[in-house]
């Protein structure tokens, strides 16, 4: 006995684990305020035929009341008339009636609970599938939501971050190379026959800018040719007319003398 209540105890948790995992809220819902509208229905037909059947009673109430009057009538015509056995015979009638409406009244009664019941149970029925309808759409919001956040963070844990920063951290590697790669080619490229040339005549303006401060320390001009012997250059300077240039020229070697 007890491994078929332990067998029977297994079958029904897995059955249940199934269950739960089939549970979709959505449909869940749907399938409630339906189930809920079904009530609703049967209810209202409920309280149809519970004010069908009230309305017949006191249809018949009030018949047997009329019924009993009449009766009353009947008698007191019949007596007056001076025919006792029919005035008896009336009012058995009427007896009758009275009694038939008393019972319906009781009976009226009853039934005027009942529907007053069903009336307020179906007040409150619609106003649960109202209810309900508003929470299902804020449960409905709430369960799409946590999906696409399962959704997202599922997305997030599939990515791989280390590969992606790994990535970035080679390609950054590799740019420097090229700019390394590049700065250097430039540096190489850089020295081209015309930049040569241009050191080379660089090097002689420099070199001739040197010869004329050693010519003007030691006083003498660059310009000044050869003179022949035994003749200075203050003789030939006298010789030819001063310009401008030659008078700036011999205050700039009065000024280096001192």
């Amino acid at each position: 006995m007890g491994l078929f209540d332990r067998l029977s105890r297994v079958v029904r948790a897995n059955l249940n684990d199934m269950v739960s995992k089939a549970e979709d809220p959505e449909k869940v819902l749907e399938q409630a305020i339906i189930d809920m509208q079904s009530d609703l229905v049967q209810m209202r037909q409920a309280v149809a035929r519970a004010i069908a059947s009230q309305k017949r009673t006191e249809q018949q109430y009030n018949k047997n009341l009329s019924e009993a009057n009449t009766w009353q009538q009947r008698a007191q015509l019949a007596l007056t008339k001076g025919d006792e056995n029919l005035a008896r015979e009336a009012l058995q009638r009427k007896k009758t009636s009275s009694e038939t409406a008393t019972m319906l009244k009781q009976q009226l009664d009853q039934q005027n609970g009942q529907v007053d019941t069903l009336k307020r149970n179906l007040i409150a029925l619609e106003s649960k599938i109202s209810e309900a309808k508003t929470k299902k759409d804020m449960l409905k919001a709430r369960a799409n939501a946590a999906k696409a956040n399962q959704q997202l963070q599922s997305t997030i844990g599939n990515m791989s971050t280390g590969s992606a920063m790994s990535a970035f951290e080679r390609m950054e590697e590799k740019v420097m190379q090229l700019e390394a790669v590049s700065e250097a080619a430039g540096e190489i490229g850089g020295n081209s026959l015309e930049d040569q040339f241009a050191q080379l005549e660089g090097s002689n303006v420099d070199d001739e800018l040197a010869a004329m401060k050693a010519q003007m320390l030691s006083g003498s001009s660059p310009n000044q040719e050869a003179l022949p012997a035994g003749q200075d250059s203050s003789s030939s300077s006298s010789s030819a007319p001063k310009t401008e240039v030659d008078a700036e020229l011999e205050e700039l070697r009065r000024q280096l003398n001192q």
